[in-house]
């Protein structure tokens, strides 16, 4: 198993390479349609995807958990200023 402290870095190529597989499918069959060159076309396509988003997600991914972090709200949290606000009678 890897260590925790990679963990970011681990959570970034995974998600990189699902996603971009995902994209690179997708986009390549709707360029393409059902050929006999599509998997070919889709594996070239997925590896440069893959070299494109894992940087990308390494590098974004901490922003959007702060984008995120703000945007949720934490329910205990919420309650609390409720309750000192006398909202919960």
């Amino acid at each position: 198993m890897i260590a925790q402290k990679y963990y970011q870095l681990v959570y970034s190529f995974v998600m990189a390479l699902l996603m971009s597989g995902i994209m690179s499918l997708v986009i390549t069959f709707f360029n393409l349609g059902f050929t006999e060159t599509l998997l070919q076309s889709w594996l070239k396509a997925w590896g440069v995807g893959f070299l494109i988003a894992f940087p990308a997600v390494f590098i974004v991914s901490k922003l959007v958990t702060r984008i995120v972090d703000f945007i949720i709200v934490d329910n205990d949290k919420a309650m609390t200023q409720v309750n000192k606000k006398g909202g919960d009678k």
